[in-house]
């Protein structure tokens, strides 16, 4: 798979592999080679997919495309958003006002109505549920933002929640840890929503080998462990001029 290994050339119109180009045809602008070996470019017929060899890889033109993700790309038509397979053609008839990717057999989309929701593999909603704002699954686990609270919870792939307790924002898990914020600031939280010390943050960074950046509200940076402990003071907040 020698795609794999490909780049995007300088000027944005094509793509090169081990300093040669691949192919003779010029584009608008390219896109990233995803699996299975398809890359979105433009030209003046419009926006598709392209092999290799630089030849389109259906007939089929679109006002966007975007890469392929678990064998499925978004698109976007004169009708809305959606998801097409390798051969172009559509996922299912429905249209959407935009389309993520699809992470783990999960996607999130965006209706016509403005809310979030993710569907499954098939094209079909995972659960009932619309949400104001609902992020990609990273390890079976994404951020929602419920629409009548504006509050942040962790679903799982069935649209459960995973510890029921709910935050002003929310990231997803990273080396077991999500970054989470309420009325007195930033910290990070475990898989049961559970804060790992009582400490408040102006902002935080996700774990990194057990260690993260975080600055309090007094402007100084920090590292702390994942119990919360001190491990290094590493600065003040420059003041602006």
């Amino acid at each position: 798979m020698t795609w794999r290994r490909s780049c995007i050339s300088p000027d944005g119109t094509h793509h090169v592999l081990d300093g040669r180009t691949m192919y003779a045809h010029r584009f608008l602008r390219v896109q990233k080679f995803h699996d299975p070996g398809l890359a979105p470019v433009a030209d003046a017929s419009g926006a598709f997919h392209i092999s290799v060899t630089g030849q389109a890889a259906y007939q089929e033109r679109f006002l966007q495309t975007w890469g392929f993700y678990e064998g499925r790309a978004a698109v976007q038509d004169d009708e809305g958003w959606f998801h097409v397979l390798a051969n172009g053609h559509s996922l299912t008839k429905d249209r959407f006002d935009w389309c993520g990717n699809f992470q783990g057999g999960r996607c999130a989309v965006r209706t016509v109505d403005k809310f979030y929701l993710h569907l499954t593999e098939s094209g079909t909603p995972a659960y009932s549920e619309r949400y104001l704002y609902a992020g990609d699954f990273r390890d079976r686990v994404a951020v929602v933002r419920c629409a009548a609270s504006g509050l942040c919870t962790h679903i799982d792939p069935d649209g459960r929640q995973l510890h029921g307790r709910w935050f002003v924002d929310l990231d997803v898990f990273h080396k077991g840890l999500a970054r989470a914020h309420d009325e007195a600031g930033w910290f990070h939280v475990d898989h049961l929503g559970k804060p790992i010390d009582t400490m408040r943050y102006a902002e935080v960074e996700p774990f990194y080998n057990g260690q993260a950046r975080v600055l309090t509200h007094g402007g100084e940076y920090q590292v702390i462990d994942e119990t919360g402990r001190l491990c290094a003071n590493v600065g003040r907040m420059p003041r602006q001029r």
